[in-house]
């Protein structure tokens, strides 16, 4: 198998190999960047089956022409230095018990989604054992041997579980220096016989905490839109969650490549736990902000569906994460929407539309939000796409 990769210093191209061994050797071609074939490198990088992380165990020093990012994803790009902007940090203790707490909790929602589309979680009852034994299990899935990974690696993203690099890498402008698996929610036994042992029950633990926290958080987002306090999971929001683990190696030239390219998150919320390497971004007033790590906190974030269904009053903003020479990065996030494929409908809720304030978008479906999305790749602004424009019927 030949993967010809331009290098950045001396311009030379590699040969990655696989031995019996699975290890990779590099060796030099030629040193001419002349008849560069995206296409061709991707399918190579693809048909390893090893992801990023086999990359770095070949010990590349210079990374593959495809992760080469543009200029407009540079990591010093309008980051911000006002020092004084922090994403709210929102404690939940309480909030079932104390009607005077949970008004005061719902208004800060409120306010965070409507001015950063961010906020982190403090006390929102999931025990830091879970969130770190989380974290242990996606170290422990991608820092085993190549050959147990390989039999999970796919993009068919109707199974359970699947492990992949990129689910967009054949269409997105650029390759993100991250590989991932993905657990969907594991209704039936047979699908949780799909996770692999090596973290399959801590997963499920960290899932149903997971879509136990959903409920409550939608109860909150539904107050802090001044509906019914069940109104946003009466409605489906928190009937599905899909989790992906997030493995970030240490890369040998952060400038030139990006972790996750800016993107807005095809679902109505994220909640993430990241750890304490950082590297989250977000758009803010044109400039970048760093989400930074909080010990046992929780990050959640609004999502395109959720700013669809509240014509815009909850944003879904741009984010990003940059590669970094220290590593592995671990994220755990989990998307809640319904089946990829649902038919469910998206439109803006009724009592948060009048003559003042009409429509925004117009209706879609989950399915075909989503086959527009995954046509693009990340970074694409496919809620623009369900603007409704003037002249429309």
């Amino acid at each position: 198998m030949r993967w010809n990769q331009p290098a950045l210093q001396d311009k030379i191209k590699i040969d990655i190999m696989a031995d019996a061994g699975n290890k990779f050797i590099l060796t030099p071609l030629s040193k001419t960047t002349e008849n560069y074939d995206r296409s061709s490198e991707l399918k190579a990088f693809d048909d390893t089956k090893s992801g990023v992380k086999g990359l770095v165990d070949a010990g590349v020093t210079e990374i593959p022409r495809i992760f080469y990012s543009p200029p407009e994803d540079s990591h010093s790009d309008g980051v911000s230095s006002k020092t004084q902007i922090q994403i709210p940090v929102i404690d939940l203790n309480h909030v079932g018990t104390n009607s005077l707490k949970r008004k005061y909790t719902t208004d800060r929602i409120r306010k965070a989604s409507e001015k950063f589309g961010f906020f982190q979680l403090i006390n929102h009852g999931i025990p830091v054992s879970v969130l770190e034994g989380a974290y242990e299990a996606v170290r422990r899935f991608n820092e085993q041997e190549t050959e147990v990974k390989k039999q999970y690696y796919s993009r068919d993203f109707s199974k359970p579980f699947i492990y992949t690099s990129n689910f967009d890498l054949y269409f997105a402008k650029t390759t993100n220096w991250r590989d991932t698996f993905r657990c969907a929610s594991a209704t039936t036994s047979q699908d949780q016989q799909d996770i692999p042992e090596i973290c399959r029950d801590i997963l499920l633990d960290y899932s149903k905490q997971l879509m136990e926290l959903g409920k409550l958080l939608f109860e909150l987002l539904s107050e802090a839109l001044g509906l019914n306090p069940n109104y946003l999971n009466d409605i489906g929001c928190s009937e599905g969650v899909s989790v992906l683990y997030h493995y970030y190696p240490p890369c040998p030239q952060p400038n030139l490549t990006i972790g996750t390219s800016e993107h807005t998150d095809n679902d109505f919320i994220t909640v993430l736990y990241q750890d304490q390497i950082g590297g989250l971004q977000i758009r803010y007033e044109n400039s970048w902000v760093e989400v930074a790590p909080l010990g046992g906190a929780l990050v959640v974030n609004i999502g395109d569906f959720m700013q669809l269904t509240t014509n815009d009053k909850f944003k879904s903003v741009k984010h990003r994460v940059v590669a970094n020479k220290e590593g592995p990065r671990v994220s755990v996030a989990g998307f809640f929407t319904e089946f990829p494929f649902s038919t469910s409908k998206l439109r803006p809720i009724e009592e948060l539309v009048s003559e003042e304030n009409p429509a925004v978008y117009r209706e879609t479906t989950i399915r075909d939000f989503n086959i527009l999305f995954r046509s693009k790749g990340i970074g694409t602004t496919t809620l623009e796409h369900f603007k409704i424009k003037p002249g429309d019927a």
